[in-house]
């Protein structure tokens, strides 16, 4: 279905959730203000509210800026609080203050509660809508419960058990135990006290990786008193860890990762997020020139040394961004640690020893092909397994001792690797060259 096609304004609710939503965002946010009454009148705020949260929250806050601040309002309180607030922080502090204000109190409270938390926190990930009942309950009490709130909560498939006059977290309570338990059994005895939970300042990614790690569909969020916050599902984590691959993505490719859908942004924005990094490789690589000044005298006595420059730092580079791939990716699926760097090196340089040979022997067929003495083939090939295992060497520990230092391992990107991998890769190339040419 085209949706430059659709007309929203005549289109059943169906067709409209069936577009991609880019497409959604862009039909809806060309209708005027009065279009868009017309639609809320026509579908009611509850189902205008499954459609703005079917958009990024970058569209979503455009598209909510243009309804009336009433309209705004009963939009953002029907859809879930912490979709909810990923949108009031697309607005301006203005905007967000005269949404908020037209909100119920209850509502907006509890955004507010959840647009304090730090961004990227687990606490700021999580909703408020959970369901909860005391462990003196028996079963059938629980069941009753559940039922009277069900409807307003983000996941019913666990029940928490918790003090009823502290609010700490006791126990989870798996629906299939409820279901089959005995009426009158107390949910003290089905319950089951051994819960993974997550801090409210945890990184979000921490929840994201026990919740894939554990497949499990939702996960408590308590404070430093174990009292329980909020939940954090499933679908939320999920876009964590995409949002989180992304970012490592741009960022190996050698930008800063985009705050906004690639179609909105314009080209001083993407040109902002690149140029950073186009500086201080350019910065970087300058001492690739600096390093062949200082050997130019070995150049000059043999011009045929020039010839493998290229293919040498392309082996080095080309190495060193496969194995901070790599890496970094392992890291992100929180398969490694600081504590596995001896193990990692110890892996990699063994996989660095048999592609060394390989590259070895490429470059003495190289050689060969451009009809250079023997001993300067014997001189390239030296160097190219060098520079493999010097690359290897770089791009497996550079990323877990950022980690440590608490950086971002992913600014360790392919063309940042590459670049560090030049520069030292030509000294070892000119290096041996002395040695076995003895120049």
């Amino acid at each position: 279905m085209d949706g430059r096609v659709l007309d929203p304004r005549t289109a059943d609710l169906a067709r409209l959730r069936r577009l991609p939503p880019h497409d959604l965002a862009e039909i809806l946010y060309d209708l005027n203000p009065s279009e868009l009454a017309h639609l809320f009148t026509r579908f009611g705020d509850e189902d205008l509210a499954d459609l703005v949260a079917e958009l990024d929250p970058h569209d979503a806050g455009r598209l909510i800026l243009k309804l009336s601040l009433a309209q705004a309002a009963d939009v953002l309180e029907e859809m879930p609080p912490d979709d909810a607030a990923d949108v009031v922080e697309e607005l301006s502090p203005s905007q967000a203050r005269a949404i908020l204000q037209e909100m119920e109190p209850d509502e907006a409270r509890q955004l507010k509660e959840l647009l304090a938390y730090p961004e990227g926190s687990a606490g700021h990930l999580m909703t408020p809508k959970y369901v909860a009942v005391s462990p003196d309950m028996t079963a059938e009490e629980a069941l009753v419960a559940l039922r009277h709130v069900a409807e307003e909560a983000e996941s019913v498939y666990y029940v928490y058990v918790k003090d009823p006059e502290t609010n700490r977290l006791l126990a989870v309570l798996p629906l299939y135990n409820l279901f089959f338990a005995k009426p009158q059994t107390p949910v003290r005895d089905i319950m089951n006290r051994d819960v993974a939970k997550v801090r409210a300042d945890a990184p979000q990614e921490e929840a994201a990786r026990l919740l894939n790690q554990y497949h499990f569909i939702a996960l408590p969020v308590v404070d430093d008193d174990d009292r329980l916050l909020g939940i954090i599902t499933a679908d939320d984590a999920a876009a964590v860890l995409r949002e989180e691959a992304t970012e490592d993505i741009e960022r190996l490719g050698g930008s800063q990762p985009l705050d906004e859908p690639y179609l909105t942004a314009s080209p001083f924005t993407l040109a902002r997020k690149r140029i950073g990094w186009l500086l201080l490789l350019f910065v970087a690589q300058a001492y690739t020139g600096t390093v062949m000044r200082h050997f130019q005298n070995d150049l000059q006595q043999v011009v045929a040394l020039a010839f493998f420059i290229p293919l040498l730092i392309g082996t080095g580079g080309n190495t060193g961004s496969q194995t901070v791939t790599t890496v970094i990716r392992a890291m992100a699926l929180g398969e490694l640690r600081f504590r596995d760097a001896f193990r990692v090196w110890l892996k990699e340089l063994g996989t660095a020893f048999i592609l060394a040979t390989a590259m070895a022997l490429a470059t003495l067929v190289r050689a060969w092909t451009l009809n250079v003495t023997t001993a300067i083939g014997l001189t390239v090939a030296l160097a190219a397994s060098a520079i493999v295992l010097w690359a290897a060497t770089v791009a497996a520990l550079l990323p877990l001792v950022l980690r440590r230092l608490r950086v971002d391992p992913a600014v360790v990107s392919a063309p940042l690797i590459s670049t560090l991998v030049d520069g030292t890769g030509l000294i070892i190339y000119f290096e041996i060259a002395r040695r076995v040419l003895r120049l």
